[in-house]
């Protein structure tokens, strides 16, 4: 399963880096690509090197602006010409998105591709990762527009919050038919 994760380039706290790294393992143990911004600072690094570690493939979908910043040893590496383009090519590439903590940029791709996903553009699970509650006020926000009537399908088809990455790989591989 190509599996593309959006999350922070900044380097976290380990009550971040811990779970990132645990589930980047499952994704190389599992014998899954990571498809993500292609960077080799922070939190992607974190992720990648784990997913690298472990004997999963390395897929990077980078942008012209950053490529002083990309990872050499990917197994492939793409540069958009923008952002746009960039979030495009990183739901082409993948058959699941899970989002991890991020700042604006993440938020902004969540946000993108659970509207893409809300309007029937794709139906790829998509996996909020709460890492130590970080998701706990947008999952609220989100029942609130689940309750009002904001969302046109069920807030349980739009997205899955996991509280670890046990789970959400749990609930990416049942979706894919492989538990």
């Amino acid at each position: 399963m190509d599996i593309c994760v959006f999350l922070s380039a900044a380097d976290l706290d380990p009550c971040y880096t811990g779970p990132a790294r645990e589930f980047a393992e499952l994704i190389g143990k599992g014998g899954h690509t990571l498809v993500w911004g292609g960077s080799d600072c922070g939190l992607m690094k974190v992720v990648a090197d784990a997913v690298e570690d472990t004997g999963g493939r390395l897929v990077g979908v980078s942008v012209e602006f950053l490529h002083d910043k990309v990872r050499a040893r990917a197994d492939e590496m793409v540069v958009a010409r923008d952002l746009a383009e960039r979030k495009a090519l990183l739901l082409a590439r993948s058959d699941a998105v899970v989002v991890m903590v991020g700042g604006t940029g993440t938020l902004d791709e969540a946000t993108e591709i659970l509207e893409l996903k809300k309007h029937g553009h794709h139906t790829k699970p998509v996996v909020l990762l709460n890492t130590a509650g970080y998701y706990d006020g947008l999952k609220e926000q989100f029942r609130r527009m689940d309750a009002e009537g904001f969302l046109p399908l069920p807030l349980t088809d739009l997205v899955f919050f996991a509280e670890d990455g046990v789970g959400a790989m749990a609930y990416l591989e049942e979706a894919a038919g492989i538990r």
